[in-house]
């Protein structure tokens, strides 16, 4: 029924276009026609007159031979054939004309029914893609329709777990001041534990002290027996006295109970208390971040730890006796922290994050002091150049940025090609590692490359050792290497069983004395290399749950730590 619709109305504009041409057309040469056919009956009539013309012609002639004055009358006729033979020129002229006229509008026409049979054609095929179109229609709206259906559901499901979401987040806060509450309970009942314990401690002390008084006094009252053959000399306390000032009647004004006793005292009061030694590789493991940690560093006093996640935060942790007590927070980083520095004389840290900026905070006061934006995408890497005043900055735009600290602006900028991932510097030379394999070496007065060493795999982290002549460097091919900076050249390889680079971001390190290297797998496990024998030394895999991202060595040398993918960072003593 649709399509026999759709066929009559096309021909009912057909036929409605057909007589609107007609009209127009037959209105244009409707007075052409009608010349035309009355220059036809004029010379029909023409004709008709020339005839008898003619006859009257002959009739003429024959009374001219009898009578003698019709010769004026003969000439009145030739007067009247001549203007009748003009004006029939004129008339077929005209004619030639209008003939020439019908040709042309003829193929006029002609050409207009051409265009007609072509609109006809283009109309018919302008019909075919409109049902199809029409039909692509009825299939969207179709689509539509479920897909509307689809995201009414799925926005009921996600009001209910917008609400179930806020319901556990409720009960999370109340559990969370439960427990708090529970721990100050319990931290106060610890507290009171030990004090009673050394209220306790002290009783027994005094105790066994008024005992061992008790026994000593007793013990002093009986006499001691002296041979006569012991070679034994009892000075009092006058006897230092000359030999002239001696006196035996005078009672010494201490006794030698006293004096064993305060003997004992002192040596009671500074024995020392036996301290808890650490175990080789103990480990303390904490949730540092809520999410995953990047960053990890130790400042140069190596008291001090400082983490950064994706929480946006960096987080100081003091290293106490084998434990990280919290020290505080900075906050100011809108994204992710991916790389954390301290300078020289742990005065100042900066850290890399995702929202494109590098940031640098005091930490006598943990203020944020500035924050340094330029890059266009994220910022990887960041380092303290050796005088502290300046800081070079690598990102995943592709450019390394130099900074100057007094007048806070960007002095250099340098194209390098690809994705920097880390960076390090010495006094006229910056590091840096990219995504395209290659470690660059730049001149940073001339902003020049000087050399290039390309890897066989990404560049994921670089670090000096102490005296900045070997350079340290993993790749996604799974290989720590060591390259020698006096030629620029690879000097040595590590690689273990097991030992896989996590990500693309994976930092490793030189210990203090440049004499070890310690990195992390994806498997959680940290891996130690001895740089003497290229030999792996210890695997140590107890402690995370989850590729490990970063690990810092302390500049004592104390301890290591380690911060994965998930939120725990792991502290290893007596390395």
């Amino acid at each position: 029924m649709a399509g026999r619709r759709v066929e009559c109305t096309w021909k009912r504009h057909v036929a409605e276009q057909l007589k609107q041409r007609d009209r127009v057309q037959r209105q244009a040469f409707e007075e052409i026609i009608h010349q035309y056919n009355r220059l036809l009956e004029k010379s029909d009539l023409q004709a008709v007159l020339s005839e008898r013309l003619q006859t009257e012609k002959y009739e003429l002639q024959d009374r001219h031979d009898v009578s003698p004055g019709a010769e004026s009358l003969q000439q009145e006729m030739a007067q009247i054939r001549i203007r009748h033979q003009e004006e029939l020129t004129e008339l077929h002229k005209k004619r030639g004309e209008l003939a020439q006229s019908v040709i042309e509008l003829n193929n006029q026409i002609q050409q207009k029914d051409k265009e007609i049979q072509s609109n006809e054609a283009k109309m018919l095929e302008y019909q075919q893609q409109i049902a199809q179109l029409e039909g692509e229609c009825r299939d969207l709206r179709s689509s539509l329709a479920d897909l509307e259906r689809a995201n009414q559901t799925l926005r009921d499901e996600y009001d209910a777990l917008q609400i179930t979401f806020s319901a556990l987040e409720e009960k999370l806060r109340k559990t969370t001041e439960d427990n708090q509450e529970l721990v100050t309970r319990w931290m106060a009942e610890k507290a009171q534990e030990a004090n009673r314990l050394n209220a306790e401690n002290e009783k027994d002390c005094r105790r066994r002290q008024a005992k061992l008084q008790k026994e000593l006094a007793d013990a002093a009252k009986e006499p001691l027996p002296i041979e006569p053959d012991d070679d034994i000399e009892v000075l009092s306390e006058d006897s230092g006295k000359g030999p002239g000032e001696t006196s035996p009647s005078r009672m010494p004004s201490r006794t030698p109970r006293d004096s064993l006793l305060s003997s004992l005292s002192l040596s009671l009061s500074l024995a020392p208390l036996p301290s808890l030694s650490l175990c080789v590789y103990s480990t303390v493991c904490q949730d540092a971040h809520d999410g995953e940690v990047n960053a990890v560093r130790f400042s140069p006093g190596s008291r001090l730890l400082a983490t950064g996640g994706m929480d946006r935060r960096v987080k100081l942790w003091e290293v106490v006796a084998g434990h990280c007590e919290p020290k505080g927070a900075l906050t100011g980083s809108n994204a992710g922290i991916t790389s954390i520095e301290f300078d020289s004389a742990g005065s100042y840290l900066l850290a890399a994050s995702n929202d494109f900026a590098s940031r640098i905070w005091t930490m006598d006061d943990y203020r944020l002091r500035h924050t340094l934006t330029g890059h266009s995408g994220k910022v990887l890497s960041a380092r303290f150049l050796l005088d502290n005043a300046r800081i070079v900055s690598g990102s995943y735009d592709r450019t390394l940025k130099l900074w100057d600290l007094r007048s806070k602006v960007c002095m250099k900028t340098v194209f390098a090609g690809s994705s920097c991932n880390d960076i390090v510097c010495t006094e006229q030379c910056v590091m840096s590692g990219h995504f395209d394999k290659k470690v660059r070496f730049w001149d940073i007065r001339s902003e020049s490359i000087v050399c290039e060493l390309e890897l066989l795999g990404r560049v994921t982290s670089l670090d000096l050792n102490h005296d900045r002549t070997e350079l340290l460097t993993c790749s996604r091919d799974d290989l720590v290497k060591i390259i020698d900076l006096r030629n620029n050249a690879v000097r040595q390889t590590f690689s273990a069983q097991g030992f896989k680079c996590g990500s693309d971001f994976t930092r490793v390190t030189f210990s203090p004395d440049g004499s070890y290297v310690a990195a992390g797998s994806a498997d959680g496990v940290l891996y130690v290399w001895n740089v003497l024998t290229g030999k792996l030394d210890k695997t140590l895999d107890k402690g995370h749950s989850s590729a490990i991202n970063s690990v810092s060595w302390s500049p004592s040398g104390t301890y290591v730590v380690s911060v994965e993918k998930g939120s725990r960072a792991v502290l290893w003593s007596d390395m």
